[in-house]
């Protein structure tokens, strides 16, 4: 396992060299000047200087990065330009409302697509396999915006029995019953892509599964069929089927940018919008590095343990 992650920590770290550098040169091209808006339209060209020398944005670029990034290895973020308040808290504020969202709608997708694989492969009827079709289908076509639109305007307006947006008033954990009515509606609009795609993948792994001779050696010994679903092909697609729940997980978590901006949810999605929209460089910067790593300690972890389900991964082997 120790040869396996030294063997990976090259590749990562050119990936996050590399996806640092992008970030923030691409930031640097995005119309507008934080000192003009700092300064307001009014302000003089010297005011204007004067700020630009305040926040560094006078030096040349890679200077710029070069302080940039010996901030992020000493964890000092600094400030916001616009936003206000330290970028540390808050990073905190949004990253913890956002894993919140963000877990809830995982567990979710899962259930509900190993709940829904499973049954289709139990009782392979028509009606069941078209309900399953349609639902992915439509899972997948309708945007997150149109879908979050729609519950909104369902749950919240036609039949006012769901917040329409915002987080629990006194936090999740003081009132879970409150809490609750307040996921529902964003953390189902996020789970509904991971569902679908997680749900078409683990069906066809487990319609794989059965036709190995495993499972044929199973039946003509008499097992019966739920148990050599859930016990034998359930558990032999799981390996593969969590490859793709890695990658829907990192889709997920750039939905959750519609999504909070939909529901009024103060996450990272929504600090991101906050941040490009008013040209706070910063913020922005720390974000989009913040989701990079994040995406890619999830496949890490993900090949970790797809390598820990099947034993035909040997991780400790030669490169």
């Amino acid at each position: 396992m120790i040869r396996y992650l030294l063997r990976r920590l090259p590749s990562l770290l050119v990936v996050l060299f590399v996806a640092s550098v992008l970030i923030f040169l691409v930031l640097r091209l995005v119309p507008g000047d934080p000192a003009h808006i700092l300064a307001g339209g009014d302000a003089t060209p010297d005011t204007v200087a004067a700020i630009r020398h305040q926040l560094g944005l006078d030096r040349s670029i890679p200077a710029q990065y070069l302080t940039w990034l010996g901030d992020i290895f000493t964890w000092n973020l600094g400030r916001s330009y616009i936003i206000g308040g330290q970028i540390t808290d808050l990073v905190g504020a949004a990253f913890g409302n956002t894993l919140v969202l963000a877990l809830t709608a995982l567990l979710l997708a899962i259930v509900a697509a190993v709940l829904l694989a499973t049954a289709t492969v139990l009782w392979p009827s028509r009606w069941l396999t078209a309900f399953a079709t349609a639902l992915n289908t439509v899972a997948v076509a309708v945007p997150t915006f149109v879908t979050s639109v729609l519950l909104v305007l369902l749950f919240a307006v036609v039949f006012p029995i769901l917040p329409a947006g915002g987080v629990p008033p006194d936090g999740f954990i003081a009132r879970p019953d409150i809490a609750v009515q307040y996921l529902i509606l964003p953390a189902v609009c996020l789970a509904l892509p991971v569902f679908a795609a997680l749900t078409r993948f683990l069906t066809e792994a487990l319609r794989t599964e059965l036709g190995r001779q495993y499972v044929l050696t199973a039946r003509s010994l008499g097992i019966p069929h739920r148990q050599i679903v859930i016990r034998g092909a359930l558990r032999n697609a799981a390996p593969s089927a969590l490859t793709a729940l890695g990658v829907q997980t990192g889709q997920l978590l750039g939905g959750a940018v519609l999504v909070e901006a939909t529901f009024a949810w103060p996450g990272i999605g929504q600090l991101i919008q906050q941040g490009i929209s008013r040209r706070d460089y910063p913020v922005v910067q720390v974000l989009l590095l913040l989701s990079v790593v994040i995406f890619v300690a999830i496949q890490l972890i993900t090949d970790l343990v797809h390598a820990w389900l099947d034993p035909r991964i040997r991780i400790g082997g030669p490169a």
